[in-house]
């Protein structure tokens, strides 16, 4: 037992609820309460890796409901914390299942998803591993393609009857040195204009269409395997330049050097302990006082999302995957309907809730600078690659912000994604003459600003299409 929680520990990055907001903060402005509630949950995983086995999986994970309009962050403190946990993330909208008919999508098939992010999320880490060793090897390859070994045949008698044999012929330094010369030259990239004949594996498949109402990821995935398994596989010879020669074969050789059995364990006992599913738009599969059209189809969507939410084993096509201690956060702007609206079961399996905060003008300015993904950071950075120095001037910045949150308070409010429309206008010109621009010195000011999108924002027809 002991072992187990060893090798769990490997998945999760060991960091305290204080860091996880440190980190988060880099990234996220405001929504403290937010930022508190998903970094205790992901310290309590941790702590639960450290509980004795008998108790460890008792501990359920305490599922989060975020409360809160569009653009204000919801989406991305779950991708960040993901990505600080090192954990395979899905993000699935639950209006998806309403799509076709009463239910729409298999419900189960996020778990199959999240299966599969996990299984690439560990083969990457497993070619990282291989990597020298599989660059070794392909470079050897090329280089017995380059240079064919010289062979004789031999004749030996055995038990009275005679065989054929290749043997192996080295002559001498002769040869050595010539590989030698070569594998330099390959090296230094002087035979990249070089072309070398490959026999490469096609991997196309008959075309079957197939018609199901439920589990139709489950029966493709079935007959690519029986048609796999049934059919040899084809190769075909192709010429190409050296370095797609070595590519393909460090592709081969990596697959080869990889133990797929060891990947999905590993993969599946990811996701069942680190997984994460984040659940948007729950709040329009909430039901509402009537009980009649669309919300007999929202009702069974939140009967199918139940078994998952509170633990049920999932066959995926790499095996069985539980959900009970995959963390689920889910999200929505309950203006119309409220977390109380939907199926009490369900209530039971998010017991933490959190109001997120709109934003203010001063949070536009601060999203503007301070992140390390800043909006302003981003077009210097893009206009940069154009020899563009671009300049915004602290008047400008405040005006910016000023006017993105006018356009929210007039129009709809999508939060922050309201700087990208406002700044995407404003920059536009720029981006557009780039290429042909003789100044290479750009600077945003107020003036610059009001005269770009000043008439946009006064005329409310035009800021209602335009930002």
């Amino acid at each position: 037992m002991e072992k187990d929680v060893g090798e769990l520990d490997q998945f999760v990055e060991v960091l305290t609820p204080r860091e996880i907001v440190c980190e988060l903060d880099k990234y996220i402005i405001g929504q403290n309460q937010a930022k508190r509630s998903v970094a205790i949950a992901l310290r309590n995983r941790w702590r639960r890796q450290q509980v004795p086995g008998e108790l460890r999986d008792e501990i359920a994970p305490k599922n989060i409901i975020m409360i809160g309009p569009t653009g204000v962050g919801k989406t991305e403190i779950a991708r960040r914390l993901a990505r600080l946990a090192n954990s395979p993330f899905l993000k699935v909208e639950a209006t998806k299942f309403t799509e076709i008919g009463y239910v729409g999508r298999d419900v189960e098939s996020m778990v199959r998803d999240l299966m599969e992010l996990a299984v690439n999320m560990v083969k990457k880490e497993e070619y990282e591993i291989v990597e020298p060793k599989a660059k070794e090897l392909a470079e050897e390859r090329l280089l017995d393609i380059l240079l064919p070994k010289k062979a004789k045949e031999v004749h030996v008698e055995e038990e009275g009857d005679k065989e054929r044999i290749l043997e192996v012929v080295k002559s001498g330094k002769a040869e050595t040195s010539t590989r030698e010369k070569l594998r330099r030259m390959l090296k230094s990239g002087k035979l990249d204009k070089r072309y070398v004949e490959l026999e490469v594996a096609n991997s196309t498949l008959p075309m079957v269409e197939i018609f199901s109402s439920a589990g139709l990821e489950e029966m493709e995935f079935n007959v690519r395997e029986i048609f796999g398994n049934m059919l040899p596989p084809r190769k075909k010879k192709r010429k190409v330049k050296i370095p797609e020669a070595m590519e393909i074969i460090f592709q081969e050789e990596s697959q080869r050097l990889i133990d797929m059995d060891k990947v999905i364990e590993k993969a599946i006992r990811v996701t069942e302990q680190n997984g994460i599913i984040f659940l948007d738009e729950l709040d329009k599969v909430a039901g509402s006082e009537s009980s009649y059209g669309p919300d007999v189809s929202r009702e069974g969507v939140q009967r199918d999302l139940l078994p998952i939410v509170e633990g049920s084993t999932v066959a995926t096509k790499y095996g069985m995957v539980k959900t009970d201690h995959v963390l689920f956060i889910a999200a929505g702007a309950f203006n119309v309907s409220k977390p109380s609206d939907l199926l009490p079961e369900l209530q039971g399996r998010f017991p933490i809730r959190v109001e997120l905060d709109f934003l203010s003008m001063e949070d536009f300015i601060r999203i503007l600078l301070e992140p390390k993904n800043a909006l302003i950071t981003q077009y210097k950075a893009l206009l940069a690659t154009e020899g563009i120095e671009l300049i915004f001037e602290e008047p400008a910045i405040k005006e910016i912000a000023e006017m993105a949150s006018k356009v929210n308070e007039r129009t709809e409010n999508i939060g922050a994604r309201r700087l990208h429309t406002v700044m995407e206008k404003l920059v536009d010109e720029i981006s557009f003459n780039a290429p042909d621009m003789t100044t290479k010195r750009v600077t945003i000011s107020r003036d610059y600003v009001w005269e770009k999108l000043a008439d946009i924002l006064e005329d409310e027809n035009l800021s209602r299409y335009i930002l």
